[in-house]
């Protein structure tokens, strides 16, 4: 068997239909889209979830839910990863802005500090937000957490 002597399977390659050449080739006059209406026309897309005027799927399920438009969204940092950063960055306070200048939350997030994990060391937090075990671990270690 050489490269030049294969063949595809008998029957496997069928030649391609070629649509509005003709009355003779059996697919002239409308070219296989029938008559009159829009998919007939040249120019027609359908819109995403169009079902042919019956009320769309979307349209039809029940909605459930709500959502807040005065929902705050926070970045979240717990404590065991506040004790990571001290460490890695050397320093004993951390603020917004030295959180920020890092690359560790965006400059438009809001902060809450979450209370996984524990502290080893005495810090320095100044955030938008603390839950409640995340303050007290920070007091238990002689920090202070300050909400700005």
């Amino acid at each position: 068997m050489k490269l030049h002597t294969l063949k595809p399977a008998a029957g496997s390659v069928r030649k391609k239909k070629r649509i509005a050449r003709g009355q003779g080739s059996g697919r002239g006059g409308t070219s296989t889209r029938g008559h009159k209406g829009a998919k007939s026309r040249s120019g027609y897309k359908s819109k995403r979830g169009f079902e042919g005027g019956q009320m769309p799927l979307q349209m039809r399920l029940p909605k459930r839910g709500f959502n807040s438009p005065n929902r705050v969204e926070f970045a979240t940092i717990n404590v065991d990863q506040l004790e990571m950063f001290a460490e890695k960055y050397d320093t004993k306070t951390l603020d917004i802005e030295t959180l920020v200048g890092k690359g560790i939350v965006k400059k438009k997030d809001k902060v809450k500090i979450l209370g996984r994990g524990e502290l080893s060391s005495s810090l320095t937090v100044t955030a938008h937000a603390f839950s409640a075990s995340a303050k007290e671990a920070i007091e238990n270690k002689g920090g202070s957490a300050t909400v700005v």
